[in-house]
């Protein structure tokens, strides 16, 4: 069984981890994840503190293992965030601080309460900036991810931040999906990855049929990056850009981003309706390249349990044929 000492560290027995992917999160998709061996998180940006605490009850009913609560930095709720600290998970998340934004207080008080911290980072500069902040492990997010990503691919993204933030411990993001991926992730110095786009596709996720249903169809090459869903919702993160489906609503605003800037709550009503009714064509998926490898719709669970048995068989099968007695 592939163990990294990143298990050991967040108390779990494979290093997998689900994404804390927001309204694409469930409490049932979490505990399905931490119940199988890996490391669940629920998505908490956005969320009011009984939001979280109901949510984060609902998942401690169905497993006891650990998981992780995740914040969006430039944008956090202080009575949320306090909240996460008062129900003391095993892990609190974060992800996309401003550039000026101090880390250090909200790890300190993670500390505190007696959690492991996670910082995801697009960039060496992040990384390094959140591991002198004291993040117990960081996590390197490619561009091929689906959802906020920055621009630089996980094969060269990794190894650098392995090499700029070590000894701490790196999970990679961006574009994983099966045993093959945690093998090359492992291979190129991370100790696990983190998944989102796979677990979008599972039994548990909270997504509309139809779009569990195009992430089957993708063969890979269906995403672009823009700004185009986040000028719709009013957003603007801090150096990302959103890699989704492509569809005719992405296709109908690009090149006219000023225009839906002009029209934005009456394009975002209609993204709402569009996302209630499983609409494809006009409510943008965020999935990543990744969807290409995605052939079926499990449940979480069983989605760790052959990521694991896969980067089995490669590691104690296949790869040594090709080492030279």
């Amino acid at each position: 069984m592939v163990r990294t000492p990143v298990c050991d560290l967040l108390d779990i027995e494979h290093p997998i981890a689900l994404g804390g992917m927001g309204s694409a999160s469930s409490p049932a998709m979490t505990a399905a994840v931490s119940r199988a061996g890996g490391l669940g998180a629920m998505g908490c940006h956005y969320l009011t503190p009984d939001q979280i605490r109901e949510r984060t009850a609902a998942t401690r009913k169905e497993t006891n293992k650990p998981f992780g609560l995740n914040f969006l930095l430039f944008d956090v709720r202080e009575d949320s965030f306090a909240a996460a600290l008062d129900l003391r998970p095993a892990v609190m998340q974060f992800a996309w601080a401003r550039p000026d934004q101090d880390l250090k207080p909200y790890f300190d008080r993670s500390h505190e309460a007696g959690c492991k911290i996670t910082y995801m980072a697009s960039t060496v500069k992040e990384a390094v900036r959140a591991a002198e902040a004291g993040a117990d492990v960081i996590v390197a997010q490619g561009s091929e991810g689906g959802g906020h990503v920055g621009w630089m691919g996980a094969m060269p993204l990794i190894p650098m931040v392995v090499d700029a933030v070590g000894p701490v411990p790196v999970l990679a993001a961006g574009g994983f999906a099966d045993g093959r991926g945690l093998v090359a992730a492992l291979a190129l110095g991370a100790q696990g990855i983190l998944l989102g786009t796979r677990f979008l596709a599972s039994v548990e996720s909270p997504l509309h049929p139809n779009f569990k249903q195009a992430i089957l169809d993708s063969d890979g090459h269906d995403t672009q990056l823009s700004e185009i869903p986040d000028i719709a919702a009013g957003q603007v993160w801090p150096g990302a850009m959103t890699r989704s489906r492509r569809n005719r609503f992405i296709e109908r605003w690009a090149g006219r981003e000023w225009f839906l800037r002009q029209n934005r709550a009456e394009a975002h009503a209609k993204l709402r309706a569009a996302r209630e009714a499983g609409d494809i064509d006009e409510d943008p998926l965020s999935m990543g390249q990744d969807a290409g490898l995605i052939n079926d719709i499990p449940p979480a669970g069983e989605i760790v349990s052959r990521i694991a048995r896969e980067a089995d068989e490669i590691l104690s099968a296949r790869l040594p044929k090709f080492l030279k007695t």
